[in-house]
């Protein structure tokens, strides 16, 4: 799966635990989904998952890690055949070459010029919308193999990564086949309106914690799933639309207002909330929120910081500003038994 500031790799064990806890559990709400790490595994555990994310290409990823089924009739022999006939096309530079190659520097041009060339051959093929999915999440995650970021496409590596250096290449994702609960739903929805109109078991909610959004943090993956060829600004050349569309997640004024008001929503008899440290809201302060739902116990887990922090911050002249404060970060789960549970 693609790098990410939110995954939640380390922390799955304790999750599938917590959801393996919950005597009947058949169906897991994941609000926020992001890569679908945690949906994927969820669904390998025989749940059937229904994954929600605002941004297109985290629902993307989920349509490919939890809609789509593996044992599904011709798909991995559809899957299969496509990316062979993508993985032949011989480059051809365009929009995405020209903004994130050669006006920034996320990709070699070489493979920048691969991925217009498959793009445009997706764009042109009239796929069903899980299959058109793992088509995407393969060239999602070959350009993150070859990549030069630390993670994030806030901004690129003063010098080309080692690994930019290398070919791009489709691989087939790891499909799973369908969960023994049943099949499981990729939705496109505000966290706020999943929360409201889909119901589980379990919901896990893992929402942004700091002021930086993940449509900022992964705008290229947004492009090259939309395929809109957006109008773009900055250094990084994000998309326009990384000002305008906003989370009430991403400001420390308006995000205990909505997290209450989700938190209120959810429909589930057992509530996982991830969260952290270094979020905007305290560990006593989430405990007293969680609490107007049920009963609240808490798992602590200590992990590394994302790369970038550990790095430093550097200015756009690769001068290295202030020091690093800490390399380690505590992430908290807490468990609340609502009052259905």
């Amino acid at each position: 799966m693609i790098k990410y500031i939110g995954s939640k790799r380390t922390l799955l064990p304790v999750v599938l635990e917590a959801v393996r806890g919950v005597e009947g559990a058949r169906t897991v709400l994941d609000l926020f989904s992001g890569t679908s790490r945690v949906g994927h595994a969820l669904k390998g555990a025989g749940y059937r998952v229904l994954a929600n994310d605002h941004n297109t290409y985290a629902a993307t990823l989920a349509r490919c890690y939890v809609a789509a089924d593996r044992d599904r009739a011709g798909l991995e022999a559809d899957a299969t055949r496509l990316l062979a006939e993508l993985d032949a096309l011989p480059g051809e530079p365009g929009y995405f070459t020209q903004t994130h190659c050669e006006d920034s520097r996320f990709i070699q041009p070489k493979n920048g010029a691969r991925i217009d060339a498959i793009r445009e051959a997706i764009a042109q093929k009239d796929l069903d919308p899980e299959l058109e999915a793992v088509l995407l999440v393969s060239l999602m995650e070959a350009a993150d193999r070859v990549d030069s970021t630390c993670g994030l496409q806030m901004a690129y590596l003063k010098k080309w990564a080692a690994r930019s250096h290398n070919d791009l290449t489709l691989r087939l994702p790891d499909i799973l086949p369908q969960a023994a609960h049943g099949k499981g739903e990729a939705h496109q929805l505000e966290a706020i309106d999943a929360a409201r109109s889909l119901s589980a078991d379990v919901a896990y909610i893992d929402p942004p914690y700091n002021q930086h959004s993940y449509l900022g943090n992964y705008h290229v993956w947004e492009s090259l799933v939309l395929w809109d060829k957006p109008e773009v600004y900055g250094v990084a050349k994000k998309r326009v639309d990384v000002r305008s569309r906003k989370s009430p997640y991403n400001s420390k004024r308006k995000f205990h207002a909505a997290f209450a008001e989700l938190i209120a929503a959810v429909d589930a008899r057992v509530l996982l909330v991830s969260f952290n440290n270094e979020g905007y809201i305290s560990r006593p302060e989430m405990e007293a929120l969680l609490a107007t739902r049920g009963r609240v116990t808490v798992l602590s887990h200590d992990y590394k910081r994302y790369v970038g922090a550990q790095i430093g911050i550097y200015n756009p002249s690769g001068e290295k500003v202030g020091a690093v404060s800490h390399l380690r970060n505590l992430e908290y789960l807490y468990v609340v038994e609502t009052d259905a549970a």
